[in-house]
């Protein structure tokens, strides 16, 4: 029946030739586990099978994605054979797709941070002025884009060293900023009263022309500027937040502090940061300790 079914995805179903040699391939595998089993037709396989298949994917190097498109290959191989009545119940009605694992932040280096704002010479005009205020408040405070944006300069309290943000459904939260970042906010703003005197600032972060900052400039900015200090593929403002937030986590800060100045409403949001850590804990135990690299070194 199987070659029934590759014959209904070319004609009928018009696959292409190559989406019909994945389907046939995963197929052939679970033919050969099944004959390994005693199941000679794929087509009289059952659910006990399966899942024992499924099991020995799972132990194997397949990832839960490869799985699952192997799981959809069969599923629908047997919803054929159900429509052509040659079965008369479905074995994967109750078999669930593998929960892919949850992809960790990316995030930026401390040092490397570091190596940005000491060692990088932004230019000293209104626009390397500018550029290095937009990074330093994405990574000084973990504000989102959107807040970075909405920003205007009666947001900044200088009395007090905070800024207000107004977050998702234009709930509003107060930000500390260090002192470095306060003076920085100051010189902004007397550069842009010399640069564009007769522009009515209405937003805190403009162009050179003096108008509101909008999404791409602002992802153009942070994508020029982490390019020269990081090799990671996603260089974005989003992932200043996540570097905000994992640099705060490393150095001790409480996930319900971090929660707050994220603005998340759930602490489930903030903990994605705590499994962050631990994956580089478990990376930096794997490479120092001493009984964790003699066993990395004797599988290898």
């Amino acid at each position: 029946m199987v070659a029934f079914f590759l014959q209904y995805l070319r004609f009928q179903k018009r696959r292409s030739r190559h989406t019909i040699s994945a389907y046939e391939a995963d197929l052939k595998q679970f033919h050969e586990f099944a004959s390994g089993m005693g199941v000679e037709n794929p087509e009289t396989a059952t659910k006990a099978t399966i899942r024992a298949w499924i099991i020995e994917l799972s132990d194997g190097e397949y990832s839960p994605n490869s799985i699952n498109r192997k799981l959809s290959s069969l599923r629908a191989f047997f919803d054929f054979l159900l429509r052509e009545g040659k079965i008369s119940s479905h074995p994967m009605t109750s078999i669930r797709s593998l929960k892919k694992p949850k992809r960790l932040p990316v995030y930026v280096r401390e040092n490397n941070m570091k190596n940005l704002f000491e060692n990088y010479n932004f230019s000293p005009d209104f626009s390397g002025q500018r550029d290095r205020l937009i990074l330093e408040l994405l990574y000084g405070t973990g504000m989102r884009l959107s807040e970075l944006i909405g920003l205007k300069p009666e947001s900044i309290s200088f009395e007090e060293s905070k800024i207000l943000v107004f977050g998702k459904r234009s709930k509003e939260r107060w930000i500390p900023l260090h002192q470095n970042l306060v003076h920085q906010l100051k010189e902004y703003l007397n550069a842009i009263e010399k640069t564009l005197p007769e522009l009515p600032v209405t937003t805190l972060i403009v162009t050179d022309k003096g108008k509101p900052a909008y999404p791409v400039f602002i992802e153009r900015v942070v994508k020029k500027y982490l390019g020269l200090v990081t090799s990671e593929k996603k260089k974005s403002p989003h992932v200043l937040r996540h570097t905000f937030a994992s640099h705060l986590l490393n150095a001790g800060a409480e996930i319900s502090s971090i929660k707050e100045l994220l603005g998340h409403t759930s602490l489930a949001a903030t903990q994605v940061y705590a499994h962050n850590t631990v994956a580089k804990l478990k990376q930096a135990y794997g490479l120092a300790h001493p009984r964790a690299k003699r066993q990395t070194d004797e599988t290898k």
